[in-house]
């Protein structure tokens, strides 16, 4: 991932990216999974870490960068809700559509591309960009949404 910019040095944008490390590792175990009820509880375990992270983006980060990149934040927005609504399916269980699991990988490829256009995109524009009250509101959105990262991967371990 990205860590020429410096904006991992920003506490916001360095859990952002742990949480997006995370999510690519979960992606990469839905790829080898051995089965529809293994895809089903690891897109329940992406989608709890991504509740908390799209939280902080959509509430603190994005509006900051709107004004300057509304095309892609809209974008990246409904990329959100594409990628959601896909891993919700396995919200209560193994979805029963057959074709949910082609969705699935099709939906984690979105979210693979996602995650580089914000990494390489949207946090170096936030380094540059954003004021001390958006910075603020970015903490905010954070400390109302916590975080579903495991301990060891929010400490890095």
């Amino acid at each position: 991932m990205c860590e020429y910019c410096g904006c991992q040095a920003v506490t916001a944008i360095a859990e952002l990216t742990a949480e997006h490390d995370h999510v690519v590792a979960l992606i990469s175990r839905v790829r080898t999974s051995t089965g529809v009820a293994q895809m089903a509880e690891l897109a329940r375990e992406i989608a709890a870490v991504l509740g908390p992270h799209t939280v902080v983006e959509e509430q603190g980060l994005f509006p900051a960068l709107a004004g300057e990149f509304a095309e892609h934040i809209d974008r990246l927005t409904a990329e959100h809700r594409r990628i959601e609504s896909v891993l919700d399916e396995a919200a209560g269980g193994v979805p029963e559509d057959p074709d949910w699991p082609g969705r699935l990988l099709a939906a984690l490829h979105v979210l693979r591309e996602h995650i580089l256009a914000e990494q390489d995109g949207v946090f170096p524009a936030a380094l540059g960009f954003l004021s001390t009250d958006e910075w603020a509101a970015v903490d905010a959105a954070r400390a109302r949404a916590g975080s579903a990262l495991p301990e060891k991967a929010a400490s890095g371990g």
